[in-house]
């Protein structure tokens, strides 16, 4: 297979990712809907209304994770790290599907500023692989453990009766799990304290906006 990349056909084939990540609809996904035989439980309104902005905020995350991704793998130097992080980007394309189905089940929608997440991240992601891999693999790192928290967190405040997004999160979790530990085996830098921080407070941010836009 040939590899080598002009600078038209990298570009072709970016623009094709973010097209994929930004207008993604709820049936393109590979791997079955984890709640496709969930019942949907009775809830209120509000209930309802707060589940939809949970996973809004989930889809956003995983917005931001591909487009950290593709501007990772855009810039790294290694053919093995360009292929891990395309691998992971691959797969989580079934989150933002998922989670783009649980909101249209719960009569929601994604995000408005999703193409303003895409962007930040994928800035983020390119300026990560300039630096250097291991710490590309870093940043990857720091973030699926934040997302994993982040999921836990999600686990905790959803109506009890929303078994449908919750099995989308547990799946979710488990996967981010083994993308932050394929990022560690691979030799994954650990970020400074201060870089850490920044990376929460800019995540918080941008979940307390997605949550109600």
């Amino acid at each position: 297979m040939n590899r080598n990349f002009s600078l038209i056909d990298t570009f072709l084939i970016h623009a094709d990712l973010a097209r994929k990540t930004l207008c993604i609809q709820p049936k393109e996904h590979v791997r079955t809907y984890p709640a496709e035989k969930v019942l949907e439980n009775m809830m209120t309104e509000q209930e309802k209304k707060h589940a939809a902005g949970l996973m809004r905020v989930n889809h956003s995350g995983e917005v931001c994770a591909q487009a950290l991704y593709q501007g990772q793998a855009l810039t790294a130097r290694s053919l093995l790290i360009k292929e891990k992080m395309q691998q992971a980007a691959d797969e989580e394309l079934d989150h933002l599907a998922w989670c783009n189905q649980r909101l249209y089940e719960l009569g929601s929608h994604t995000s408005y500023l999703n193409f303003v997440w895409y962007c930040g991240a994928l800035s983020i992601g390119i300026v990560a692989g300039v630096v250097g891999d291991r710490w590309s693999l870093g940043f990857l790192a720091e973030t699926e453990d934040q997302v994993v928290r982040h999921l836990e967190s999600h686990l905790g405040t959803l109506p009890q009766q929303d078994e449908k997004s919750r099995v989308i999160i547990e799946q979710m979790r488990e996967d981010e799990s083994s993308h932050r530990d394929m990022a560690r085996d691979a030799g994954a830098a650990n970020l400074p304290d201060f870089i850490q921080k920044m990376m929460m407070a800019s995540s918080k941010v941008m979940t307390k906006i997605a949550y109600y836009l």
